[in-house]
Parts: C-alpha cells; sequence; structure tokens
C-alpha cells in the first residue's frame, strides 16, 4: 500500500476544499502528507451536522490518509518549526489569500532559500496574476463567473442553477494535484522545484470544453439542456413506469440498435430523425416521444434489455444507491477507515488504480494535532523543545 508517491513528502497548508482535495489526491497515491492546522482547526472541523461520534463528517472525508499537526504560523517559533518541515518536505499546498504567506515570511521567494527544490502549489479563487488576483474564491463564485452555471438546470430562461457538488472546487483539487505531479517530474529530472498555481475559476472554464466549442464556432452561448447533450441526440435521462434511466444511443450504430430494442423502427424512417444532426434540431420532441415509450416498462427491464442489445444505459442513482452498487465496491471506491474517535468511518477510494505500485486509503483522518509531536520530533525537536513550543502556544498536541 506504500503507493506510487511513498517517498514523498508534502505539507498542507490548506483548508476546507480545494487544496485539502489536492493533498487527498497526492495522500492517497502514497505521499507522506502533514496537515499544518491553525489552533482552531480546519474550517470544515465546523461543517456539521453530520457528525460521527461527535467528529466531522465533512473533514474526515477530506483529510484521510493525513498526518495532523497545529502550528501558530503568528509566533516566530511556530515559523521556525515550518521553515524545519519546509526543509524536509518535496511540496507545499497553500490556499490563503494572496499576499499571506508573504506578510508571514513564508512566501515561495522566502521558502525556496530554504530548499530549492520545493515545489510550492498556490491553490485560490481566481489565480495569484490578473485583476481578480486579490479575490477571494468561492465555488458558487467560480460556478457561475466560469459559465457553468449558466449550462446547467432544466432549460434557458430558469433560475440559475450551480453543480450539485462543489465541482470547481474538486476539479481545482485535482488540477493542483496534477500540476504538482508534473512539477515533480522535473524535479527528479534536474532538482529545481517551482511554483503551481491553479485556481477555482479556471477549474471551472475546463468543464465548458464542448459548450465552448460550440461558442467559440457559432458566436452563440450555448443554454442549460437538462440533461440533455449540446452534440449528441439521443443522449439524456428518460422516464420509465417507477424511475429514471439515462441513455447513450449517441451514435448511428446505437440509435438503430435502441430503435430495434424498444420496438420503434419506425422513427429511423422519419426525416426529423435520420441523422445526430436532425436529432439534435428535434430533440425536444424526439425526447416527448422516447419518453412515452419509456414509460411503459419499469427502469430493471429496460436496463437489462439495453445490456443484452450493447447500447451504452444505466440507472439515475442516489448516493445511498451508488454506494452499494457492486461496481463501485469492486473498485473499492468505498472503503473503511478506523479512527480513534468516530470508530469505523466509511470513505471514498482512491479512482485511480496502479498495477505495480497500488495507492489506497491508509490511515483515517488526524485528530486536531495527533501527530505534532510524531512530525516535530522528525525534524529534530527534542522533548524538551517540543514541550516549549505546547507550553508557549506556537504548537498543540492533541
Amino acid at each position: 500500500m506504500g503507493g506510487p508517491l511513498s517517498g514523498c513528502r508534502v505539507i498542507e497548508l490548506a483548508h476546507i476544499m480545494a487544496g485539502p482535495v489536492a493533498g487527498l489526491m497526492l495522500a492517497d497515491m502514497g505521499a507522506d502528507v502533514i496537515k499544518v492546522e491553525k489552533q482552531a482547526g480546519d474550517d470544515s472541523r465546523r461543517f456539521v451536522p453530520p457528525t460521527i461520534e461527535g467528529e466531522s463528517a465533512a473533514f474526515m472525508m477530506m483529510n484521510r490518509n493525513k498526518r495532523g499537526i497545529v502550528l501558530d504560523l503568528k509566533t516566530e517559533a511556530g515559523k521556525d518549526a515550518l521553515r524545519r518541515l519546509v526543509a524536509t518536505a518535496d511540496v507545499l499546498i497553500e490556499n490563503y489569500r494572496l499576499g499571506t504567506m508573504e506578510k508571514l515570511g513564508l512566501g515561495y521567494d522566502n521558502l525556496r532559500q530554504i530548499n530549492p527544490g520545493l515545489i510550492y502549489c498556490e491553490v485560490s479563487g481566481f489565480g495569484r496574476t490578473g485583476p481578480y488576483a486579490h479575490r477571494a474564491g468561492f465555488d458558487l463564485v467560480a460556478q457561475g463567473m466560469s459559465g457553468l452555471m449558466s449550462i446547467t438546470g432544466e432549460g434557458p430562461g430558469r433560475e440559475p442553477v450551480k453543480v450539485g457538488p462543489p465541482v470547481s472546487d474538486i476539479t481545482a483539487g485535482i488540477l493542483s494535484a496534477m500540476g504538482v505531479l508534473a512539477a515533480y517530474v522535473h524535479k527528479l529530472k534536474t532538482g529545481e522545484g517551482q511554483k503551481v498555481d491553479a485556481s477555482l475559476f479556471e477549474a471551472g472554464i475546463t468543464q465548458t470544453y464542448w459548450q465552448s466549442a460550440i461558442a467559440f464556432a457559432t458566436g452563440v452561448a450555448p443554454h442549460a439542456m437538462g440533461s440533455a447533450h449540446p452534440l449528441n441526440a439521443p443522449y439524456q435521462a428518460f422516464q420509465t413506469s417507477d424511475g429514471w434511466i439515462n441513455v447513450g444511443a449517441a451514435n448511428q450504430t446505437n440509435w438503430e440498435r435502441m430503435l430495434k430494442l424498444i420496438d420503434a423502427a419506425y422513427l429511423n424512417n422519419d426525416p426529423r430523425f435520420e441523422s445526430n444532426a436532425q436529432r439534435i434540431q428535434n430533440r425536444i420532441v424526439l425526447a416527448e416521444i422516447l419518453n412515452e415509450i419509456f414509460r411503459t416498462k419499469p427502469t430493471r427491464v429496460w436496463l437489462d434489455a439495453f445490456e443484452e442489445a450493447g447500447v451504452p444505459a444505466g440507472p439515475v442513482l442516489s448516493i445511498t444507491e451508488m454506494h452499494a452498487d457492486p461496481q463501485a465496491i469492486h473498485r473499492e471506491m468505498i472503503v473503511s477507515t478506523n479512527h480513534p474517535v468516530a470508530g469505523e468511518v466509511k470513505t471514498l477510494g482512491l479512482p485511480v488504480k496502479f498495477s505495480e505500485t497500488p495507492g489506497g486509503v491508509r490511515r483515517p483522518a488526524p485528530l486536531k494535532g495527533q501527530h505534532t509531536i510524531e512530525v516535530l520530533r522528525e525534524i529534530g525537536y527534542s522533548g524538551t523543545e517540543i514541550d516549549e513550543l505546547v507550553d508557549s502556544g506556537a504548537a498543540m498536541t492533541q
């Protein structure tokens, strides 16, 4: 369970979502991620309810596989402890407001003097350059400004709808981890560190590839289409007699297979539906016809028939139904940790599999300050020095 990043040390000075997602990805792939919290702890510790035995479910989800320490970076002793930790690290991740780390004397230019090979990853709302660099970043704001909310929802003229999960936060974290890995490859080749700069705004923009392609080509901004696809039809959710089914009969072969399966071959002779372009143009009428057909049978019957015919289709599952899905379980996307307070806690697994260096979930999220003494000892602090740090308030233990 070492993972491909075994031996890589990451310092996570990040809170709530985007930065911790980056740390989570690296930790799941084997990196030793040391989460440095403030005295009050990561804000997600207070994202309650729900709790499990008093521990925030949100915090435990985002911070499994990490070790946790507490340092007060407003004190010189706390800053010095971080600098000593940086000297042993490959990567530092932070998501503070622009200029915060520099004011503390802990910006990239300061820390690379200590460790020239340091990869310094900054995750922010809008990036560290440009007219919005000073702004705070939130997923909701990023979804709106990136165009995502204009293409999400039931249709044009309706109330703006955000994507259900904080997709800008999560994508920014994944992109940050990708950037760190690319910089780490460069470091292994040359010994050189560098800055990695990722933002929620740009993460949201990357989700608009199809819609941006359409807008670039036509000059017209695409609008929300419910579950439908702007470039393929039929490719959306349809109502069955007892639920919903997603059907991906996007190419001509699958279109014809679907028509045979649902006993509607006559639609292939309808000039409105002869090609994908015509089906897109007449998507609403087509959906009305297909919904009437799909409502005649239950979801399971349709799914069995689609699987036998080789036409892509799937149910619309709730989150708890997804957790119980045999494929999710087989792929170890639903796993458990043994938390010292909360007991057995389920979490999501690593979505990338490695044949020779498998990663995975090795430890639960840390209690606040759980590993402070352990980590300080690793970087050379004596027992007396640790006691002095704790007594002065520069560090906190569990």
